[in-house]
């Protein structure tokens, strides 16, 4: 990397347990035991407040995992950013191209490998399942290009995509939104629901608590529950972005 050609600074605005905003030019390489030839950054984690674990993962050619990400109860998700991956699930391979993606319930665990030339880029995301008694998650396994947009609360130039089912055998989804140039949020959300957002395209202005702060492709948002957001698309392209949203469970007492 060498050394610096300016000042250092950073874009990142990390407030623990309320709220983060983490660029790409600051993120660190973690050593991940069971990944090989994989440059690899926890994103979030709980240390940071989110009750999830979240990872972008370059997978460089035939690299990927030696024994699959498998603990007792924790599901697993995985989008593909670029390239191509072969993705395992109960012994059963999963071909993905960008924007494909493979959910895991609780339990099972999944691994993936790269066996294309060039390098692929996916994101990787964790959680402890909440089960409901009489209901469970099954695989899931699509790809977000094929997925029809939808308006956004009766908003031509907001449109979403949901990315898994909304049945109460899930206790996570996750949602693309993209928003056209002068495109926003119909209000400033407050909500108990936790959010990671990793941001797809283009540039926006997202207002975290009480900031209203530029952002842009590959910046990672994390904001606990109850903290003020809301986002304006920016730019000449579309904004996207794709993100966790938990759902389907009550408040625990």
């Amino acid at each position: 990397m060498g050394y610096p050609n300016d000042l250092l600074s950073t874009r990142a605005l990390i407030q623990h347990g309320r709220y983060a905003l983490i660029p790409p030019e600051g993120r660190v390489n973690n050593v991940i035991p069971n990944l090989q030839d994989c440059r690899t950054s926890i994103i979030a984690s709980p240390e940071l407040g989110p009750r999830f674990a979240m990872y972008t993962v370059e997978i460089l050619p035939n690299g990927g995992t030696n024994k699959p990400f498998q603990e007792e109860g924790i599901e697993t998700f995985v989008y593909v950013i670029a390239g191509e991956v072969t993705v395992t699930v109960e012994n059963k391979a999963y071909t993905l191209t960008a924007g494909g993606f493979v959910f895991a319930p609780a339990s099972l665990g999944l691994g993936f490998n790269n066996k294309a030339q060039e390098s692929c880029r996916l994101l990787l995301y964790k959680q402890r399942y909440r089960p409901l008694t009489g209901y469970e998650a099954r695989i899931v396994v699509g790809n977000l290009n094929e997925i029809p947009e939808e308006d956004y609360d009766d908003m031509e130039n907001v449109k979403i995509k949901n990315v898994l089912p909304t049945d109460l055998g899930f206790d996570v989804n996750f949602h693309t939104l993209s928003f056209y140039p002068g495109g926003c949020h119909p209000f400033i959300e407050t909500h108990v629901q936790e959010h990671g957002l990793y941001l797809l395209e283009g540039e926006g202005v997202y207002l975290i608590d009480d900031r209203w702060i530029p952002v842009k492709t590959e910046d990672f948002i994390w904001f606990g529950p109850y903290v003020p957001q809301a986002c304006y698309g920016v730019g000449r392209t579309r904004f996207t972005y794709i993100y966790t949203k938990d759902c389907n469970r009550d408040i625990e007492l």
